[in-house]
């Protein structure tokens, strides 16, 4: 055996021993630049230790990878993925083993750790949908301008506001509940909804007959009720759009009102439609909603668990009764105060989306809770300062109204995070110790609302604070 020995048909041309290796195959991915350029394999001799070379070349193309490595394990798992065999890695390399090799990697690589891409906010808010709620709030309003010759507004209007206090606290109780049973569905909501929606119209409307004694305002009060109990079911299913058209002859009636008069037919006439629209909206809403698959087995939410909101619901009914009866211009700012409410769920929100945000640019508790303060800070800035304008313009007192608002924004930011009860507690306390104060006409009165408003806000902001200040409520 003293000549060449050809390995390969055709290859008697060859005049040296090489071990020719198969045909390369065409990759889907660039071949790494470690890899041989030809089909030679060169063989290292023993004995004589790594390639320095070589492997800072390997360290050079794999760096962008190996930097954000936190142990030559993953270093490790690289190198098998890319394809380097044990023969290869001694004899290419000089190292004995893969671990030998991932760890010579790892020590000539800085470590680097890039910023991972910007998630997607979760809490993105829908602000053409928040600002329509805000407007659809105020809304019924018109109604009582629209309608003002048809009824005694000083003799009808206590027995109106007890209802619509009846229905505000009922309403946000039956909304907690609806939205734990969509959890388990939308047939169970829609069912909770059907069954809780016109038991609270029933109730309101004999409150409002108690308060009454009965006679032509309980017609009134029915349909005040039945209207908040149908909107609240839309408003519930996410269905403003539908609400808004349902509001059209409303609407229309009171577009032309200054400058025409419509007669007593169609003072009537016009809020009744918008009523029958909306029950019948409504209506299709709940049969499309329990149409969906019921879900055997679900989970059935405790009744008490909805208490505390319709608590707030009563408090913050209240709250806002005596604002409007301490002002002059009452019923602008309780309009300025109620059409707030669709930015103040937008901000809702954008706390939330803030926060995240926060969790994940601090790396210490106190670090976030200091932001935390200040998402706190201007969320409630962003609030309050489109307010101080309007409020200047109706006429009525900045500062009540400022503290009221601020009020609710912090009792709404604590209900979002499960905190019902706390809310609700400060709130009926203000509530409570500014009705007194009004209603028996006791020295101080004036100021009783914006001191029990004020005081309600620093404890609901401090407990914010505490409460949303630690990282756990965010993740």
């Amino acid at each position: 055996m003293s000549g060449p020995i050809s390995l390969e048909p055709g290859g008697s041309e060859q005049d040296t021993l090489a071990l020719r290796l198969a045909e390369p195959r065409p990759a889907s991915r660039r071949r790494p630049r470690w890899a041989l350029d030809d089909t030679t394999l060169t063989i290292r001799l023993p004995g004589h230790g790594p390639d320095e070379d070589a492997v800072s070349e390997l360290a050079a193309e794999l760096a962008d990878r190996i930097g954000p490595a936190v142990h030559p394990y993953e270093v490790a798992a690289l190198l098998e993925s890319e394809g380097l065999s044990a023969a290869l890695i001694n004899e290419r390399y000089g190292h004995p083993n893969l671990f030998s090799l991932a760890s010579a990697l790892y020590e000539r690589v800085p470590r680097t750790f890039p910023e991972p891409a910007p998630a997607a906010d979760p809490w993105r808010p829908d602000t053409v949908r928040c600002l329509l709620r805000g407007v659809l709030f105020a809304l019924p309003g018109l109604a009582y301008p629209l309608t003002a010759p048809l009824w005694n507004a000083a003799g009808h209007a206590p027995a109106l506001i007890v209802a619509g206090l009846v229905s505000w606290a009922w309403g946000q109780a039956l909304g907690h509940r609806a939205h734990l049973r969509m959890v388990t569905g939308r047939h169970e909501a829609g069912r909770t909804l059907l069954i809780g929606a016109p038991a609270g119209a029933v109730l309101a409307t004999g409150a409002a007959a108690l308060a009454s004694g009965g006679g032509r305002v309980v017609p009134a009060a029915a349909a005040q009720s039945l209207y908040l109990a149908a909107a609240g079911v839309l408003l519930v299913l996410a269905r403003e759009r539908l609400l808004l058209a349902a509001l059209s002859p409303l609407i229309a009636g009171a577009a032309v009102l200054p400058r025409w008069e419509p007669g007593r037919p169609l003072r009537a006439g016009l809020p009744l439609l918008a009523l029958a629209a909306t029950l019948a909206v409504t209506g299709w809403v709940l049969w499309r909603t329990l149409s969906a698959p019921a879900v055997t087995g679900g989970h059935r939410p405790k009744v008490l668990w909805s208490l505390p909101y319709g608590l707030f619901g009563l408090a913050a009914g209240v709250l806002v009764l005596l604002e409007g009866r301490q002002e002059p211009n009452a019923p602008y700012a309780v309009i300025v105060l109620t059409v707030s409410m669709g930015p103040a769920e937008w901000l809702l929100y954008r706390y939330r989306g803030l926060s995240v945000g926060a969790l994940r640019a601090t790396a210490t508790p106190a670090a976030f809770l200091l932001r935390s303060a200040g998402i706190l800070a201007l969320c409630l800035l962003l609030y309050l300062a489109p307010l101080l304008p309007a409020a200047l313009l109706t006429g009525a007192g900045p500062a009540a109204l400022l503290l009221l608002a601020a009020t609710l924004w912090t009792a709404l930011l604590l209900q979002a995070f499960g905190a019902a009860w706390p809310s609700a507690a400060l709130c009926l306390t203000a509530a409570t110790v500014a009705g007194t104060f009004s209603l028996f006409h006791l020295p101080g009165a004036g100021l009783a609302l914006p001191l029990c408003c004020g005081a309600a806000a620093l404890c609901l902001a401090a407990g914010a604070l505490v409460l949303l200040g630690r990282p756990a409520p965010h993740g």
